[in-house]
């Protein structure tokens, strides 16, 4: 018996509802390019026309109705199975469970297989999501690369202020020794000159040591090796002097030669390219700084005039110097510190000279004697060593054959077996790249300038203060039984007042080391957190302000109450706890003020072609700055002794401290690549 035809319009829905989905499906296929939408199609048809056949096997059953007796339950059950009617319930629940499913055909894959798919059709491969990159921790001492390298630029920077320190420590008696009847006011107009003299020559010659190291001629460690043996010849010459005129000579014919401190700067930002990490690699210099301070006064104090200091061990009748003394100390009693200071700086010119590598980029890739004849030492050792145990054997690089590995020339400094960078460059870019450089006259950019004026004026006011700051605590203390000048006959607050603090070598050299001391704290503990607090350029002119106060009070320390009378020196709990705190402001400032300033100098090059040439114009300005500083202030300073008011140099220091604090408003920090020469941008384009 045949089925009413409404019992198969759910029949007639579910084959139009199959027959939408196989339509949707073929649709979203044919937008894919990679996939083959015939297969599928013939696959969809295929599936339905196996339905039909299932359908039309249905009312092919139904019209061949078995018949059943009612009385054989088993045989009923059975026949239920076969009744139309429970056929198409069954039917019905089969397609309501369809309609439930995604309507998507078995023979369609998932979208992430057809991604893959895809993807793997394109030659690409899908790769993992990165995880999100972790936010970087300040940087520590260890992070810092090349440390080699800057081990060696720290240990010449040091050389450097251990020399000149030192000669500060007994400086003022050195020339009183030239001409005992000199007043303090005059040797205090002498050591400004002397200072004025090695500072003025380098004020004549630094740019063109910067050139120097700019060009391929010369090279930054040449100019280095220069500096350091040229200093190591005044260092020795000024300990040998016996009157003022040679001691002067000699300071100038050091200040000639020496360019060191902006090719060391430069060397430094060479090294160390990436920003994190010049906060840290800068302050190295001003730390060395401070370690000279520390051992040069000390070293000078102690070492200054050996016969007077130590009668039983070089005096005469002593172990040393027998029946008569050591001759040459009674004869040069300032050369012994000066000899030490020597065997400093050869030691740190042997150091340049075998370990240090070039990095001027044109001669990176040229022979370096000095390394040739480390490796061929360092050689010659390990087979001695090697000798003496033998279970030991030294595997060396031209008898290492193993693939993928490459030989170093230590000859060349370059790998024997080239190789090929990610992104070639053409011979022409490669040659614009080494010949290109920026025009002298291009260099003076606006930050340029007011980079260079405010450096000008923090090296005035602290070169200044430190050759201020050792001929006051050597000035001798106002005595009013002994009065100087003689018309001053009592001290008066707040500004009518003279004298110093009357300290031998040995006191002024500790008195400096507590400056040191101070420094190498702040630097290590206070400054990396503050200044990566702040930035470079907040921190400069932040600290720039406590320069004007530090200056305004140290003339106070010549009438703190003192335990002792004049004329004997200065001391007590007070007068060190005055002196402490006021070189305890001063030293604050500077270590934040000094790094910053360099880092400053270094980002305002306005092209890297000429970053050798703006550190050497930038040490002739600080140079220029330092030599007419000391000259004036030591001439202020004598002329204030003689009127009675030895304040008047200090506050007039703190005055242009002021005005430096004001000209920091106009710097700001660059990128060290201002100006871009024809054909640079698609180069970095290329290179990256």
């Amino acid at each position: 018996m045949p089925l009413p035809s409404s019992n198969f319009e759910p029949n007639a829905s579910a084959q139009d509802n199959a027959s939408k989905t196989d339509d949707s499906n073929a649709n979203m296929l044919n937008s894919m390019e990679e996939v083959n939408v015939s297969q599928w199609e013939a696959s969809a048809e295929a599936a339905g026309s196996r339905r039909q056949k299932k359908h039309v096997a249905f009312e092919d059953k139904s019209e061949n109705k078995p018949k059943y007796k009612s009385k054989d339950k088993s045989k009923a059950k059975d026949s239920e199975d076969d009744d139309p009617a429970s056929l198409l319930r069954q039917h019905e629940a089969l397609l309501k469970q369809k309609r439930r499913r995604p309507k998507t055909l078995a023979i369609v894959p998932r979208m992430s297989s057809l991604g893959r798919r895809l993807s793997d059709a394109d030659g690409e491969e899908q790769k993992p999501t990165p995880p999100p990159p972790k936010k970087a921790g300040p940087v520590s001492w260890r992070d810092l690369p090349q440390k080699r390298q800057l081990f060696i630029l720290t240990m010449a920077r040091l050389s450097e202020p251990i020399t000149q320190t030192s000669l500060q420590a007994y400086m003022f008696y050195q020339l009183k020794s030239f001409d005992p009847s000199l007043p303090p006011s005059t040797i205090a107009a002498q050591a400004g000159i002397l200072q004025g003299c090695f500072t003025g020559a380098q004020f004549l010659t630094a740019m063109l040591w910067g050139r120097a190291a700019d060009a391929d001629w010369g090279g930054r460690k040449r100019v280095l090796l220069m500096g350091l043996f040229g200093t190591c010849i005044s260092a020795v010459g000024f300990g040998f002097s016996r009157s003022f005129l040679q001691a002067a000579i000699f300071r100038f014919v050091g200040g000639i030669l020496n360019g060191n401190v902006g090719v060391i700067r430069t060397m430094v930002s060479e090294i160390i390219k990436e920003k994190k990490y010049q906060s840290r690699a800068f302050l190295l210099l001003p730390m060395c700084f401070n370690i000279g301070v520390i051992i040069g006064p000390v070293l000078g104090g102690l070492l200054a005039d050996p016969v007077g200091s130590y009668p039983s061990v070089f005096g005469e009748n002593s172990f040393f110097g027998g029946k008569d003394g050591v001759w040459w100390m009674k004869h040069w009693p300032y050369a012994l510190p000066n000899l030490v200071s020597a065997v400093f700086l050869f030691s740190a010119a042997a150091a340049v000279f075998f370990g240090l590598e070039e990095t001027l980029e044109s001669l990176c890739d040229k022979p370096d004697l000095g390394l040739r004849i480390a490796h061929s030492i360092g050689t010659l050792f390990r087979r001695l060593f090697n000798r003496r145990n033998p279970q030991y054997t030294a595997v060396h690089d031209e008898d290492i054959d193993t693939p993928g590995t490459e030989s170093y020339d230590l000859e060349s400094r370059t790998p024997t077996t080239p190789i090929a960078p990610a992104t070639p460059l053409t011979p022409l870019s490669a040659a614009r790249r080494s010949r290109q450089k920026l025009p002298f006259r291009r260099i003076f950019t606006s930050n340029v300038l007011f980079t260079l004026l405010s450096h000008f004026l923090l090296a005035f006011h602290i070169g200044t203060f430190n050759n201020l700051w050792f001929i006051f605590l050597s000035t001798p203390r106002f005595d009013p039984t002994a009065p100087f000048p003689p018309s001053h006959t009592q001290q008066s607050l707040p500004f009518n007042f003279t004298g110093g603090l009357g300290m031998p070598p040995r006191s002024v050299g500790f008195a400096m080391a507590v400056l040191g001391f101070i420094g190498i704290t702040l630097q290590l503990a206070v400054y990396p957190r503050v200044n990566a607090l702040l930035g470079t350029v907040r921190s400069y002119r932040t600290f720039l302000c406590l320069f004007p106060l530090t200056y305004f009070l140290t003339p106070y320390l010549a009438v703190v109450p003192s335990s002792s009378t004049p004329p004997a020196q200065a001391s007590g709990l007070l007068v060190w706890l005055a002196l402490g705190s006021v070189l305890f402001i001063q030293v604050l400032g500077r270590t934040f003020a000094l790094p910053a300033n360099t880092i400053l100098v270094n980002n305002c090059s306005p092209h890297p072609s000429v970053l050798g040439t703006i550190h050497g114009i930038a040490q002739s300005v600080s140079s220029a700055s330092r030599t007419v500083g000391p000259v004036l202030g030591g001439w202020l300073y004598g002329v204030g002794l003689q009127k009675g008011v030895v304040g008047g140099v200090w506050w007039g220091l703190a005055g242009m401290a002021m005005v430096g604090w004001v000209a920091s408003g106009w710097v700001f920090e660059g990128d060290g690549h201002e100006i871009w020469l024809e054909g640079e941008k698609e180069e970095g384009v290329e290179r990256r």
